[in-house]
């Protein structure tokens, strides 16, 4: 009997490209791998454990977008397919109420940092051009680390895409003026670490009224157009031109039921004062799963948040806490060794100095000899010159006074010779003592001049004497100078140092404590920096290229109003302003 052959069955496999904000995954999946094998696949890969904030999302066959069911197959969903791959990005899909205190990953941070400064920037969010400065400054902070004037020159941060356009629309400044200001606040974040900076950008974002906020359109029976924003605090409705400020607002734990029909949604709320349900109407029942999709899971970690800490979340937490210890210790080494090079580099700036006053010195010294042995030559030369003119004057002497001589003999003779050689004899008298007088006076004068060339030579024998003694000084100190032989150098330091000892670990400990309190100091001083900048740049803003949310916003701070603010006077006047909104609705009817 012959068994038939039979082809084994092969799972073929499908390409699949996953983007996020900074990089490009690629995988090769099986046709019944579904979207939760892939989702963890993705978060294996980049050492992502928060999984919970985050989602696939993908474009549909009809150019909708949506999530990524985890339950599913991915093929099963309708993705578009591109270039023969599936393309998906992934994204935060739940945001946290308060995240200096939830996101405890370094990867989680950096995801929301990069999701949120490209929201920020696409101009999804809106933020005030202040806010938009000092952002801009944390996030050049987490690129290229602390500033640098010989690195951050100027026109570097012209070619980064920093503020939104529609700020750099609504001043008349230049690029060059913008990065000014921005170089101003990023030479404040001087040591502060990639993940810090990150943070503090986060911070501040979390601050901004549509952070976090997804925007739905939806109507009542009579067509009033509002939005519906699904928050990780509840839900919030807006009125259609405005989505900074809630019209009223439904916190989860007040929230009993949530279901939709077909393109009618219903909220049920513990309201006694008004009882009666919330009914709206969304464009598609298509928007009225993803409404709900996004009420469950932000419910869901809304109740997660507000009970003790799994053990999972725990052990993150101390993991997380050990690791910013260690990078704090190896932080502090780090700014040590740096200071300890920079004072050495200090220090041999200040002996290269010396040296080079050193140097100057010898080198007018060696101009001093110089002069002194030219002075000594000439006064050498003028007194060699007064003994020749002294010897000849005493031979002029001596020939007079033989002139003398002769003459008297002479004189003799006759008595008029006589006279007449007595006349002349005292003519010759006079002449001889001029002669002599001069003659007198130029032995004064040699006599001067050799005193003189001995005071010369003795001088040029002292400056020679100072001189050996300057060189051999400035060989000492040469010596003394070499960084490398001395035993107690900066740079033997360093190679001697070690880590930060207990006491340093509890003392740091304490200071990661009081984090939260130097956070609420630093919040003060970033708002007296925001409020700075306002007025300064209030001047150049063109007005006509202002948009009704910068109108709102523009109220919001004459009034002194905050985003926690307006929730928390909304959530008192919410009956009465649900009253006043949804007064022309219908009664509810039944659901499905």
């Amino acid at each position: 009997m012959m068994v038939p052959f039979r082809r084994k069955k092969t799972n073929k496999q499908f390409p699949v490209k996953v983007c996020t904000f900074d990089s490009e995954l690629e995988f090769h999946l099986e046709h019944r791998a579904t979207g939760r094998y892939l989702f963890e696949l993705i978060c294996r890969t980049i050492g992502l454990r928060e999984t919970w904030y985050f989602g696939l999302q993908f474009e549909d066959s009809k150019g909708n977008l949506s999530w990524l069911k985890m339950d599913k197959k991915v093929q099963d969903q309708s993705v578009h397919m591109t270039n023969g791959s599936c393309m998906f990005i992934f994204l935060a899909k739940f945001f946290p109420e308060n995240v200096a205190e939830e996101l405890v990953q370094e990867v989680t941070q950096h995801l929301f940092f990069l999701q949120i400064k490209q929201a920020i920037l696409s101009m999804d969010v809106y933020c005030p051009p202040e806010a938009s400065v000092l952002l801009a400054s944390y996030a050049v902070q987490a690129k290229y680390g602390d500033y640098d004037e010989a690195v951050c020159k100027p026109g570097m941060l012209i070619s980064e895409n920093l503020l939104p356009q529609r700020v750099i629309d609504q001043y008349q400044m230049t690029p060059q003026m913008w990065e000014e200001r921005i170089k101003t606040w990023y030479a404040d974040h001087r040591g502060m670490s990639r993940d810090e900076a990150e943070m503090e950008y986060l911070k501040i974002a979390q601050d901004l009224d549509m952070f976090g906020v997804n925007y739905f359109p939806i109507t009542n029976k009579k067509n009033t157009e509002v939005w519906l924003g699904v928050t990780a605090l509840g839900l919030n409705i807006y009125n259609k031109e405005n989505k900074l400020l809630p019209v009223t607002t439904f916190q989860w734990n007040e929230i009993l039921h949530i279901s939709f029909d077909d393109r009618k949604f219903v909220v049920k709320t513990n309201d006694s004062k008004n009882p009666k349900p919330v009914i709206f109407y969304s464009q598609k029942l298509r928007i009225n799963k993803l409404i709900l999709d996004l009420c469950v899971g932000n419910h869901d970690l809304y109740m997660k948040r507000r009970k003790p800490d799994t053990m999972e979340i725990q052990q993150m937490k101390a993991q997380a806490k050990e690791e910013k210890q260690r990078r704090q210790v190896e932080r502090n080494k780090l700014t040590r060794e740096k200071q300890l090079r920079e004072a050495a580099e200090r220090e041999k700036a200040a002996m290269e100095q010396k040296l080079m006053q050193l140097q100057e010195e010898m080198r007018a010294a060696n101009e001093a000899l110089h002069r002194s042995e030219e002075a000594a030559e000439l006064l050498a030369e003028k007194n060699r010159l007064a003994e020749e003119e002294a010897m000849l004057l005493s031979h002029k002497a001596q020939e007079v006074e033989q002139e003398i001589n002769r003459m008297r003999m002479t004189a003799r003779k006759t008595e008029e010779e006589k006279m007449y050689l007595e006349r002349k004899t005292q003519e010759a008298e006079l002449l001889t003592a001029r002669m002599m007088e001069e003659s007198r006076k130029r032995a004064l004068e040699a006599d001067k001049l050799k005193n003189e060339l001995i005071h010369a030579r003795v001088a040029e024998k002292e400056a020679k004497e100072k001189l050996l003694n300057f060189l051999s000084r400035t060989s000492t100190e040469s010596i003394l100078i070499t960084p490398s032989s001395s035993p107690e150098s900066p740079m033997h330091e360093m190679h001697s140092y070690d880590l930060l000892a207990d006491g340093d670990m509890e003392q740091l400990s304490l200071e990661i404590e009081k984090e939260r309190v130097e956070y609420l100091a630093k919040s003060k001083q970033v708002q007296n920096q925001l409020k700075e900048l306002r007025s300064e740049i209030e001047q150049l803003k063109i007005g006509e290229n202002q948009c009704p949310l910068d109108d709102i916003n523009a109220e919001q701070l004459r009034l002194g109003e905050t985003k926690y603010s307006t929730l928390k006077k909304v959530k008192s006047g919410s009956t009465k302003a649900r009253v006043a909104f949804f007064e022309e609705l219908e009664p509810e009817e039944s659901i499905v």
